[in-house]
């Protein structure tokens, strides 16, 4: 019980190359939650250029044409 004989070792190198290996789905899923961090995390740095517009003043009401000229000269 103590030893393993080579159909262990066998089955434990064919396990660790199915995981581990260049295409292994454990490989791909690790990549595939890096991608999404990285989105994640450039979806937030948008969101912080969006805030640095000045929302408009509560209560204002929406300026007429002339006004929008005016503001322009």
């Amino acid at each position: 019980m103590g030893a393993m004989s080579i159909w262990h070792w066998v089955i434990v190198v064919v396990v660790v190359l199915l995981l581990f290996g260049g295409r292994g789905k454990l490989s791909g899923l690790m990549g595939d939650a890096a991608k999404g961090i990285r989105a994640f995390r450039d979806g937030l740095k948008g969101d912080e250029d969006k805030g640095a517009v000045e929302p408009p003043a509560a209560g204002a009401l929406p300026r007429t044409e002339p006004e929008k000229d005016e503001l322009k000269r």
